[in-house]
């Protein structure tokens, strides 16, 4: 399960994109917890200049640490046509980026990834405008 007791704060351009996207793709929309739709159904959405510091959103570089491993990894969430993991940009659409999207630096979350369920902390967030 996701850490359901961080809220998933989303500014309202990341929100409406998200929204659409998630309504377009295959699937039933919030029947999965651990899924993009059931984290959009469960945000807070405020204006873009209201965002918490070091809130994660679409484009953000984001630094964690697998809680179980102590591996830390590096990347960036962008939409899936942006998506390079040659260049560490995952896709939203990923258990990663589902995972992360809405959260803020210090959080912890637990999320099914294919390997079963793993716990990261965020360690830093920066965000890159484009």
């Amino acid at each position: 399960m996701s850490n359901n007791t961080s809220p998933v704060i989303l500014g309202k351009n990341d929100f409406r994109l998200l929204r659409q996207f998630a309504n377009n793709f295959p699937g039933s929309p919030g029947a999965n917890e651990m899924s993009l739709a059931y984290e959009l159904n469960r945000a807070i959405v405020v204006e873009e200049d209201e965002l918490p510091e070091g809130s994660i959103r679409l484009n953000s570089r984001v630094k964690v640490l697998e809680l179980t491993t102590g591996k830390e990894m590096e990347f960036s969430i962008v939409m899936p046509n942006l998506a390079d993991i040659t260049r560490q940009k995952i896709s939203i659409l990923t258990p990663m980026g589902a995972a992360m999207i809405g959260l803020c630096q210090g959080e912890t979350v637990e999320w099914k990834m294919p390997a079963g369920i793993r716990k990261f902390k965020i360690l830093e967030v920066h965000y890159d405008q484009v």
